[in-house]
């Protein structure tokens, strides 16, 4: 069992190496952030269980990102509640999308996740993201 802090910290971590490794198109760190046999649920593009489905996940933002449109996944509220090697997280979450010279913003939504800490790491066993209206994201 860690120290509270030293374990807010890492999570702080892990939500911020998610986010910048979506948006970079950085394939291997986002699947590192995930349990094996995690689950992710995106009204983006559906519900992903396991290391093999969060990869085609991330490889579609990975081309999204190789095709010269850029998103920008910005965090906040992040609000944790830490039980031994298990927590559960949640923060409100904004997205700009930028293509073709133009920036738009995507509804205002939130993370809702699990999370374990194997081996002194944290990483998503579920994760849900939710939006306040319905969107369609072209190209992903």
């Amino acid at each position: 069992m860690g120290n509270f802090f030293e374990d807010r910290l890492a999570i702080d971590d892990l939500f911020v190496r998610y986010v910048g490794a979506l948006d970079a198109g950085d394939v291997d760190t986002v699947v590192a952030c995930f349990a094996p046999d995690a689950t992710l649920v995106s009204p983006a593009v559906g519900s992903h269980s396991g290391h093999a489905a969060i990869r085609a996940f991330a490889e579609r933002f990975a081309r999204f990102h190789q095709n010269g449109s850029q998103l920008r996944h910005m965090i906040s509220n992040l609000a944790v509640e830490i039980d031994g090697d298990t927590a559960r997280a949640t923060c409100y979450l904004i997205v700009f999308v930028t293509r073709d010279n133009k920036s738009d913003l995507l509804p205002p939504g939130q993370y809702d996740c699990d999370l374990v800490k194997t081996g002194g790491e944290w990483c998503f066993t579920r994760r849900v993201v939710t939006h306040d209206a319905p969107y369609t994201l072209a190209g992903i």
